[in-house]
């Protein structure tokens, strides 16, 4: 855990490969996120989950519901990488997405839709040969300006959603919730 509120478990990793050890760590990380952001989340009051976890921060209610678009990108992401030759992405403005009407939705709309992706997330990349060029595979992100592998990708987003479950986790050891 960092003291940056922005970054509780540190920055984003972008390793360009990863060894099958990493994969393994990080896959299991993919399958515990639907069952780790519900523990997270369960048992809070609607004026808890309208709290932002940092000053600025989005609230709970938003960030469950973020966590559920950003990996619906990363699934997305993953099949153009599959199945393309250096796919360019299309960004998105996660900000602007996280003021729309649906962000106001319970929370356990996004958790039921994490638990279904994440089924099929987990399972395509579990797919891979872990010895395949698959993992190699490049995807550009325009915006950042980077060209990535299907490997960062898979840590990418083992790493976000442990980092969204510090920032609710860590609002609740704060507030002794």
């Amino acid at each position: 855990m960092t003291a940056d509120p922005r970054y509780p478990i540190g920055p984003m990793p972008t390793p360009l490969t990863l060894t099958p050890t990493e994969r393994v760590e990080a896959l299991g990380q993919v399958f515990a996120l639907p069952a780790d952001l519900f523990e997270a989340v369960q048992g809070l009051s609607e004026d808890q989950l309208a709290t932002p976890y940092r000053e600025g921060g989005w609230t709970v209610r938003q960030v469950v519901h973020h966590v559920a678009e950003s990996h619906m990108n990363a699934f997305i992401r993953l099949k153009l990488a599959l199945t393309e030759d250096n796919p360019v992405v299309k960004p998105y403005e996660e900000d602007r997405w996280a003021t729309l009407p649906d962000h106001e939705l319970v929370p356990e709309v996004s958790l039921n839709l994490i638990d279904a992706l994440h089924s099929r997330l987990g399972m395509l990349f579990a797919s891979l040969d872990p010895q395949g060029d698959d993992w190699v595979r490049p995807w550009t992100h325009p915006a950042q300006g980077r060209t990535y592998s299907v490997d960062t990708l898979l840590a990418m987003y083992a790493w976000h959603g442990r980092h969204h479950v510090a920032h609710i986790t860590g609002l609740r050891e704060r507030m002794g919730w």
